[in-house]
């Protein structure tokens, strides 16, 4: 039997037309100047082929330190946020008192913009007149007292922290959903087999977890890899560069004028997303085959 199009093809040109115009083509273009010495300095652009990358991978090179934040934020922003967020999503799932109240507070931070949310911390964290430090010396804790964005032993556990503070509640949100999705016979059927909570954890938990844990993993790995509020505003990538990631440093080379480099930063992160997407493409399709 021939199928009735209801809608012709045509209908689609408009929204590809404006795709290709505001996306495709500066895309590729973007790429083209990441093979230039493109700056404010020269009216002259030349091509200068693989330079840019040879810079930003040269050994002992701050770009590849860039490169390397970037990677060590989006590991590591990960496993402070869904390990905590995994045990409190079954503590709010276990029929405690208030449970609904104490979800909305945990939730409440991820409602708040990273501006907003860095400029609070920044000024909490100061070293003489913020207030972690005034409270530790008001208990008598003095030295427990840090400079907490500057020192660079204490800089990005500090970044992590406040970044956590954001992002668990988020993340439990998307477990306790896939835990109110495990049928209950499953634990009934547990219980009467006399499997303690680590047993059921690992064996009924955990597997039944799986497609939440990989939506998480995916929201996880695509924020980590375009990190750039949180630390623009608490440390502008201090001290000195200590912090630096892929897209302050983009936005600094805009900023300086070297074009060239930026757009070549930015190809760099873009092939980083390409990658990690079709990753986890690949990933989700076998975990849909798999269900």
């Amino acid at each position: 039997m021939k199928k009735t199009k209801i809608y012709s093809k045509y209908f689609v040109l408009p929204g590809l037309v404006l795709y290709i115009v505001f996306f495709v083509v500066p895309s590729f273009i973007g790429i083209y100047f990441s093979f230039t010495d493109w700056n404010r300095y020269s009216s002259e652009v030349k091509f200068v082929g693989l330079e840019n990358y040879r810079a930003i991978f040269a050994s002992g090179s701050n770009y590849l330190s860039y490169v390397r934040n970037t990677l060590n934020f989006t590991i590591i922003s990960n496993i402070v946020k869904i390990i905590p967020a995994l045990f409190l999503a079954l503590l709010l799932s276990s029929n405690i008192r208030g449970q609904n109240v104490h979800r909305a507070i945990l939730f409440f931070p991820a409602l708040l913009p990273y501006l907003v949310i860095g400029l609070i911390f920044r000024s909490m964290l100061h070293p003489q007149t913020g207030f972690v430090n005034n409270m530790l010396r008001t208990l008598g804790l003095d030295f427990m007292a840090k400079r907490w964005l500057i020192d660079p032993k204490w800089v990005w556990p500090s970044i992590y922290a406040v970044d956590a503070w954001r992002g668990i509640g988020y993340v439990m949100t998307i477990f306790i959903a896939g835990l109110s999705s495990i049928p209950r016979h499953y634990y009934e059927v547990a219980d009467i087999d006399g499997a303690n909570f680590f047993q059921k954890l690992i064996h009924i938990t955990l597997p039944m977890l799986k497609p939440a844990i990989t939506i998480n993993l995916i929201f996880g790995i695509t924020y980590g890899l375009k990190v750039f509020d949180i630390i623009f505003v608490l440390t502008n990538g201090g001290p000195g560069r200590m912090t630096e990631v892929i897209n302050t440093a983009i936005f600094k080379e805009f900023a300086l004028g070297t074009y060239g480099m930026g757009t070549a930063l930015s190809t760099l992160l873009f092939v980083f997303m390409v990658v990690v997407s079709v990753l986890l493409l690949k990933i989700m399709s076998k975990r849909e085959l798999e269900l």
